[in-house]
């Protein structure tokens, strides 16, 4: 996990601008950098260091003797950076995964390089050579990227939306565009000699369900047995995520999902010569069932367990700082952002955990929230779950992200496996869809009668983050209406169309938080195309305890 961020064609001093790339440095707390370049000089790299890779040379804007030409600057992993090495006969210079990056390209060129990459990526490359800027972004959008493209070719591209707002570009003051760089896709500019772009192309190189193109390091072994596939792909997917150097940890909730990584992180951390405990984190209010159940989980597994407590005033607190963290108004986001926020900080600062392995994606992928029991069919539920994991990057994974990066951690979210949801997607949706009124059977099935996790726990029901973390008695989600109450009058509700015509708060609680955002973000709204809210469900809250079968589940 780090910060980039580039600008090409500035009319304006470059170190006027370069303030701008500041505003991501929680991204790479470990050193930063910012590289004018060669014969572009109104071009510039800015680069913020978390290090966790080649400790040594894996500073960027990286380059490597054998191609002068080539400039790189990424966030991400690259879990195969080895195995493509082999295949294509590759000798790196470096230690660094992201190198892989250059030498497909070079091989290949940029659309086979992303496609044969096994990880989670934002890249800029500027090939100084063929006079080219490409931009690159993984199938889910796990790690971010941001776009401002002007009409005169003035690019600029930044992990965060934060660093390209008040970018100053020559005395046009019209508002341009900051834009989130769509994932799966990969976009190519002509580079002019006065640092000016021209888009050339932007295409997608992989689509949600694909399997991948690349030479995978697990592959389904078992035909007939999908059971077996599951776990050993899951497996698979959490044990080529153990790469780095920095300690590993892990959230834990005691849902099914994050329970699973953990245990499955467990068995195989040894195995890959890790020798120090692995911390597990669990958070919540008194009361909580979350930390209930992850206590439980954490005692099975034998993991050094942390739980971190916090008041409904210090979630509120929070608020503000989460909403600028995730430059997102949505509103079961922010509610399920605040305790991620609120442990991620305690792992920064109590501990020496910086990679956070966690669930996110699971949801989506096996049709795991609540709702899908409601499904009028096993082909609507497989197009909803498609629908939400193409949504992914404005959502859940964003919430991921950007609430563990603001504390300098990586998150890591082997669900999202390109081998493993490949697979799973490919199984008759009749075999995905709720049964009996369990959302997740299938996956829950593959791992009943294995050990890894106590039945109680592997058939638990779904509990959203955001209500997991409160107490029974009262919800999070309740706490923070009852404070909005006050923040918000009935003649702002009236107005809210008005003031806010994209999207306009139906509630007072959305309207708070659309406040927030347009004071850091304003005119950005369109960044969230629709607010996340449960389908076949009537219900105007998207807090799984309104939705019917919720309260029946836990009479």
């Amino acid at each position: 996990m780090c910060g980039i961020w580039a600008i090409f064609g500035s009319d304006e001093d470059v170190s006027k601008q370069c303030a701008s790339a500041l505003r991501i440095g929680h991204r790479g707390p470990d050193c930063f950098r910012l590289e004018n370049i060669n014969h572009f000089k109104n071009c510039c790299f800015g680069f913020h260091r978390l290090a966790i890779v080649g400790d040594i040379y894996g500073m960027q804007p990286m380059r490597v003797h054998r191609y002068p030409q080539i400039w790189l600057c990424y966030n991400g992993e690259i879990y195969n950076y080895r195995r493509v090495a082999e295949q294509f006969g590759f000798n790196y210079e470096t230690d660094c995964d992201g190198e892989a990056i250059i030498s497909l390209y070079m091989h290949g060129g940029i659309e086979f390089a992303a496609k044969h990459l096994d990880g989670v990526f934002a890249f800029i490359l500027l090939d100084t050579q063929q006079k080219r800027v490409y931009l690159g972004r993984d199938t889910y959008g796990v790690r971010p990227m941001f776009r401002l493209l002007k009409d005169d070719g003035f690019l600029a591209v930044c992990s965060e939306a934060k660093g390209l707002m008040g970018l100053s570009h020559g005395h046009d003051d019209h508002e341009v565009d900051i834009e989130p760089f769509p994932p799966g896709h990969f976009a190519s500019y002509d580079l002019s000699p006065n640092g000016k772009v021209t888009l050339r192309e932007c295409a997608r190189f992989h689509k949600i369900g694909d399997m991948p193109k690349y030479d995978a390091l697990v592959k389904p072994q078992e035909e007939n047995d999908i059971y077996a596939n599951i776990r050993g792909l899951l497996e698979g997917a959490v044990k080529k995520r153990l790469i780095g150097g920095r300690r590993i940890g892990c959230l834990l909730s005691g849902g099914l999902d994050s329970s699973l990584i953990s245990a499955l992180l467990l068995k195989h951390a040894k195995k890959s010569g890790i020798i120090y405990p692995v911390q597990t984190y669990a958070i919540g209010m008194e009361g909580s069932p979350d930390v209930e159940a992850a206590r439980t989980v954490a005692k099975y597994i034998g993991s050094e367990h942390h739980e971190v407590s916090f008041t409904p005033e210090e979630g509120i607190q929070a608020i503000e700082d989460v909403i600028y963290s995730l430059e997102s108004y949505d509103i079961t986001t922010i509610r399920a952002s605040v305790g991620m926020y609120l442990v991620s900080q305690y792992i920064r600062t109590k501990t020496d955990s910086v990679v956070i392995f966690s669930g996110e994606g699971s949801d989506e992928l096996a049709q795991g929230y609540i709702y899908f029991n409601k499904a009028p069919s096993a082909e609507e539920a497989d197009a909803e779950s498609r629908r939400l994991l193409g949504d992914l990057y404005m959502y859940d994974v964003l919430r991921g992200d950007r609430t563990t990066s603001a504390h300098g951690l990586e998150l890591r979210v082997p669900f999202l496996d390109h081998m493993f949801t490949g697979y799973y997607l490919s199984l008759p949706a009749e075999v995905r869809r709720a049964k009996d009124g369990i959302e997740k059977y299938t996956l829950r099935k593959a791992f009943d009668g294995t050990g890894l996790l106590p039945d109680e726990i592997l058939w638990r029901p779904k509990e959203a983050f955001s209500d997991g973390v409160s107490s029974v008695k009262k919800s999070w989600y309740e706490t923070l209406q009852e404070y909005v109450e006050e923040q918000i009058n009935d003649q702002m509700m009236e107005d809210a169309p008005k003031t806010f015509p994209f999207n306009p708060p139906r509630t007072k609680e959305a309207y708070y938080f659309r406040q927030i955002f347009e004071k850091h973000f304003p005119s950005k709204s369109k960044w969230i195309p629709y607010y996340w809210m449960p389908r076949w469900s009537k219900t105007n809250d998207p807090s799984a305890r309104t939705l019917k079968h919720y309260k029946e589940s836990s009479a």
